[in-house]
């Protein structure tokens, strides 16, 4: 039987249409990043990168096991800051902002699946330490985070990395969710975790984050890691709440290596003076989106949600 589901706060709605899936052991695996004689984000080719802006260095070493600097082929840029104006119909401006990348690890063999917790937590770490510093910028009302892994996913480097985009503008998929959550008196993230980790999409949850598939999702295995206090943006975590988001993403992209199954993550964050609740969500690249996706904004699941958190369970 196919199934219709609304998404817990938008009009937008996924048809859980199981028997036209495959499971995860029938994915074609690929390796289609770029295969380059050298390998800008490795160590000892610091100098093939923009100039470095930082790095978390090993104990007692200069060496690094976490580096950032500016992205060579940016979205943005902090030169473009021409103000948005009207043309008649046309609405256009600079592209404004700052665009770098993190170099996860030193080990290009490695990707941030294959990391331990404490390597994860570190990277996580960074992600605060940028955070923090990009959204007190002139010009900067949005930050974000998030990682491309695989080629259908949209990498074209192997080496393991996250971006960090700074923006002048707050995205519409953001804007959209502060705009939807007004309707509700209370956090309905907080009432979706209530309700989801009792349920039969629950994957994994510590002391601070419950990690379950959501209800009615996009993609196919797709992951939302929410943390359990009403938390705004990834700023307010504390060492050990790091260490246990390190642990949820393990839980999840550990079974999404083992397959080499390509996906994208992001944060989205509260916007200053709202109150959304932070989260990530997690989108594996197992299915495309066709003509009644693009047609329609719904979405066409052949794995179900519960099928999905089962898989994530296991093992």
């Amino acid at each position: 039987m196919i199934e219709i589901r609304k998404d817990y706060i938008f009009e937008r709605w996924s048809y859980i249409a199981s028997d036209r899936g495959k499971r995860p052991e029938q994915f074609e695996k690929k390796n289609g990043e770029k295969k380059d004689s050298v390998c800008y984000f490795c160590p000892v080719n610091e100098n093939l990168t923009p100039p470095e802006i930082g790095r978390m260095k090993n104990d007692n070493s200069d060496s690094w096991k976490v580096r950032w600097f500016l992205n060579k082929f940016p979205i943005v840029d902090s030169q473009s800051d021409e103000p948005i104006g009207m043309e008649g119909i046309y609405a256009k401006g600079g592209g404004f902002g700052y665009h770098e990348i993190i170099a996860e690890t030193p080990d290009h063999e490695k990707q941030l699946a294959d990391l331990t917790v404490s390597e994860i937590a570190d990277v996580i770490k960074v992600y605060l330490l940028r955070m923090s510093e990009l959204i007190g910028r002139e010009g900067v009302n949005y930050v974000q985070i998030f990682k491309n892994s695989g080629v259908e996913a949209g990498t074209s480097l192997a080496h393991s990395h996250s971006q960090v985009v700074a923006l002048s503008t707050v995205p519409r998929a953001v804007q959209e969710k502060v705009n939807a959550i007004k309707k509700y008196k209370v956090c309905q993230y907080c009432d979706i975790i209530k309700k989801e980790e009792k349920s039969e999409r629950f994957v994994y949850a510590n002391d601070d984050f419950v990690v379950f598939t959501p209800y009615a999702p996009r993609f196919n295995y797709e992951v939302l890691i929410l943390p359990r206090k009403h938390y705004l943006n990834i700023t307010e975590l504390g060492g050990e709440e790091i260490e246990n988001l390190a642990k949820s993403f393990q839980k999840v992209l550990a079974k999404l290596g083992a397959m080499n199954i390509p996906y994208n993550f992001y944060l989205h964050y509260s916007p200053k003076g709202e109150n959304l609740h932070f989260h990530f969500e997690i989108v594996p690249r197992m299915n495309k989106w066709a003509g009644f996706e693009l047609a329609t904004d719904s979405y066409v699941i052949t794995t179900s949600p519960e099928d999905a958190a089962k898989f994530y369970r296991e093992g």
